[in-house]
């Protein structure tokens, strides 16, 4: 089986999802990218998304999911939604690093959330790799949760220290470890020590400890 052409599924997704004006301004919007003001187009319709195609719960039919499998096995878009379905094909459509970078830099919370969700289907991602570094020091829960949780690309690309990092933000915030993706692969005996330093500090400062935290010790 060939792998999936992900702009065409995403796109096909959202054909079944919104109405007729949604899809046409979806389409609309993909040829303002190939305009002669491509940052302009992609800034406006980053922004214009949830108004445009709503808000609606993304959820999958057992063949969407199989498909999906086939593009990332691990990549989970239960949080999801229409809109943020929309602007990860906005950012594939746009191909170009600076483009995608403004959407992100230039973005608000919830656009940025949807921007750390697309990642891992963007091409070559691992060349955002700084900026989704640097989201992890938001004090934003649901935007560190974009990058964080039910996400592949922290496990993928994030040098240990990072990943380690945003392990213990994670702890920090009690969000259960099973919503770190790959995280059983990258353990390692830093990580290890930091969370006992964290549980230790805890437990005699006489706080509570997160449950879960057994996972990385």
């Amino acid at each position: 089986m060939s792998a999936p052409d992900v702009s065409a599924f995403v796109r096909e997704l959202l054909r079944t999802r919104v109405t007729e004006a949604g899809l046409s301004w979806i389409e609309s919007s993909g040829a303002r990218l190939r305009g002669d003001r491509p940052r302009v187009a992609l800034l406006e319709a980053f922004t214009a998304a949830p108004r445009r195609v709503g808000k609606a719960p993304l959820q999958l039919t057992d063949s969407e999911r199989r498909t999906m499998a086939a593009i990332d096995p691990e990549l989970s878009v239960a949080q999801w939604t229409t809109a943020d379905l929309a602007r990860a094909w906005l950012l594939i459509e746009a191909e170009s690093t600076e483009l995608v970078l403004a959407a992100y830099e230039e973005g608000d919370s919830p656009e940025q959330q949807s921007w750390l969700r697309a990642l891992p289907i963007l091409p070559s991602p691992e060349r955002f790799l700084p900026s989704a570094i640097d989201t992890c020091r938001t004090n934003i829960l649901p935007q560190f949760e974009a990058i964080a949780c039910e996400n592949p690309y922290p496990a993928r690309f994030f040098p240990e220290l990072n990943f380690n990092q945003l392990v213990l933000k994670a702890l920090f915030n009690s969000i259960p470890l099973a919503r770190i993706v790959g995280l059983d692969r990258r353990l390692n005996a830093e990580l290890s020590r930091m969370a006992s330093d964290y549980r230790a500090e805890r437990l005699a400062a006489g706080r509570s400890v997160p449950p879960d935290i057994s996972v990385v010790i």
